[in-house]
């Protein structure tokens, strides 16, 4: 079950120090634009506007969302010009004669349901750098060993046959080619790939560089998975679209598998 989201509408004001030399403003709001960028595609900033008025006004109104609203403070503290804005959070709720929720009734989509296939709990070996390349910064990170639990399958992963295929984009971004064998309690072999991104705010991915225990709510770690296996029980497997949603921890990383209905 999505745990319900609420709506908001955020004024800021953002009041440039005095004597603040033009390159670190220049700086602040390129790293501002990427924020902003980030926001939208978690699916946190939905719109954003400029009031109507002279060209030196500093006001902006954004419409954001977000679980809690000390859930959505915490984004907008974390953002380069935070420090620099005045910001009023007025929490928005449904109104009955809004025309938003009006959809075509001639032909709708089922929405997608995600069911837990199982949490994976792996330890990380040193990884392998091979430095950076055309394409960014190359890692093999080693999955040395773990286990997984599931509402109808468990067992533990295979080592020696799963590894993080990772490349590290210059902002610290992390895109993953994560490969895994797991074996049941029943014997079955898997074979899961997954494909992630892990993302978020500059200090708190160089916090999860430096091997800090990071909480899995400051940053973004998600997966498109798919999983193969041979045994005739488990063969809906091969069929399914699984998502997956990461944590990295100082010596390991956690992975909740979904099923997408």
């Amino acid at each position: 079950m999505t745990a319900r989201t609420m709506e908001f509408l955020v004024d800021f004001d953002v009041r440039v120090p005095g004597g603040t030399p033009a390159a670190e403003v220049e700086e602040r709001q390129r790293a501002e634009a990427a924020a902003a960028a980030r926001l939208a595609h978690d699916g946190h900033l939905v719109r954003v506007w400029k009031r109507h008025a002279s060209a030196d006004d500093t006001s902006v109104l954004g419409l954001y969302r977000a679980g809690t609203e000390a859930r959505l403070r915490g984004l907008l503290d974390a953002l380069p010009l935070a420090d620099w804005m005045q910001v009023v959070v007025t929490p928005l709720d449904p109104h009955p004669n809004d025309p938003a929720p009006i959809r075509p009734t001639t032909f709708r989509l089922p929405e997608p349901r995600l069911t837990p296939v199982y949490r994976l709990e792996a330890a990380l070996g040193s990884p392998l750098d091979l430095g950076d390349t055309a394409l960014g910064r190359r890692r093999i990170v080693p999955l040395t060993g773990g286990s997984f639990t599931g509402p109808e399958i468990s067992g533990t992963l295979v080592p020696g046959a799963s590894a993080d295929w990772q490349t590290v984009l210059p902002d610290g971004t992390a895109l993953g080619d994560i490969r895994y064998t797991l074996r049941t309690d029943g014997g079955d072999l898997l074979a899961v790939r997954s494909h992630g991104v892990r993302h978020g705010p500059p200090d708190v991915l160089a916090r999860l560089g430096r091997g800090e225990d990071v909480d899995p709510s400051e940053y973004t770690f998600r997966t498109s998975t798919r999983i193969e296996t041979a045994a005739a029980a488990l063969d809906w497997m091969n069929r399914g679209v699984f998502v997956s949603v990461g944590g990295r921890q100082p010596a390991g990383v956690i992975y909740e598998t979904y099923l997408v209905g």
